[in-house]
């Protein structure tokens, strides 16, 4: 099958841990397990990763040497967390493919992504970035650094910015070839590089960051993929999460997703926009066969063989 995986960039990071590069790596190797077991079962696999606490972290070591080196905007820190997390997830997956006996290529394709230049989430920032934050430090930055600062589902406050949708895929037909060419794909890392487009046709990076489970629904459906998995930090998508009525969901339907949504069982900081990629690559997608999928790594093997996680398809199965 034709697989777009969608990781969060804090699926890199142990929770109240340091998010260093070593930690990064540790996980990465972690995560290259259950990839290298879908390959090794023939799958083809294309990645798009998030950037939340990366970006954050770039933009803050900007902000505090601004007085001693040249600052970099929100458009090239993303460039740079696809090269840096790129090379990571690309290494430690070429490492456990090697040491399973497995010939596979492993690439990262730096990817703009355009967006709307009057796309309305320019005018109200949504997207965290940047580790989790405590009330104090919260209400420090806003004052100091006149950061916009939301609370995220329960799990503390986060620095937000701007966060159009995505509309088209630069590098599409790139990437396409090298999908074709069943290559295992990175791309369109921190939901792509954001750029608009002028009248004459060029292109201008902006301040914002794209929601990657957006950008991995739109890749689902140009390169027409079997499966969107959307990897999160639970094993399935609960209704009534923390409460004492929680209940797992495991085969669904998009009309069934549709009407939890709507009765507003979804966090927005956290499964909404998953549960809305998932259901805008079925709606787009139209292909009987086709499936989305949202569980953690460990799940995904088996999710893949509709033995775990949360399963969604456009009709009844």
């Amino acid at each position: 099958m034709k697989i777009i995986v969608a990781i969060g960039g804090n699926a890199l990071v142990t929770p109240g841990g340091t998010g260093d590069i070593a930690d990064q790596f540790a996980h990465a190797r972690l995560m290259a397990v259950p990839m290298a077991e879908m390959i090794q079962r023939g799958h083809q696999i294309t990645v798009i990763h998030g950037n939340g606490p990366q970006v954050g972290s770039i933009m803050r070591r900007v902000e505090l040497s601004s007085t001693s080196v040249y600052p970099i905007d929100l458009a090239l820190a993303v460039a740079d967390t696809q090269a840096g997390m790129g090379y990571m997830i690309c290494q430690t997956l070429r490492n456990e493919l090697k040491r399973q006996g497995i010939e596979r290529e492993c690439a990262t394709i730096v990817t703009s992504v355009v967006v709307d230049r009057d796309d309305p989430g320019f005018a109200k920032p949504t997207k965290p970035i940047g580790p989790f934050l405590t009330q104090e430090q919260a209400r420090r930055h806003q004052e100091n650094d006149k950061w916009h600062i939301v609370e995220d589902a329960g799990r503390g406050y986060r620095r937000v910015v701007a966060s159009p949708r995505p509309k088209r895929i630069v590098e599409i037909d790139a990437i396409t070839r090298l999908i074709d060419a069943n290559c295992v794909l990175v791309a369109c890392g921190g939901g792509g590089i954001p750029v608009v487009e002028t009248a004459d046709g060029m292109l201008n990076g902006v301040e914002a960051v794209i929601d990657k489970d957006l950008t991995a629904q739109l890749m689902g459906e140009v390169v027409e993929a079997d499966v969107l998995a959307i990897i999160t930090g639970v094993a399935c998508v609960y209704l009534d999460y923390g409460k004492p009525t929680q209940r797992e969901i495991h085969e669904t339907t998009v009309a069934e997703m549709e009407a939890h949504t709507k009765q507003g069982q979804f966090p927005p900081g956290s499964m909404l926009p998953k549960v809305q990629a998932a259901i805008g690559f079925l709606n787009q997608r139209r292909d009987a066969g086709a499936r989305a999928i949202i569980t953690n790594w460990n799940h995904l093997p088996a999710a893949l063989e509709g033995r775990a996680g949360t399963i969604i398809r456009r009709e009844p199965y």
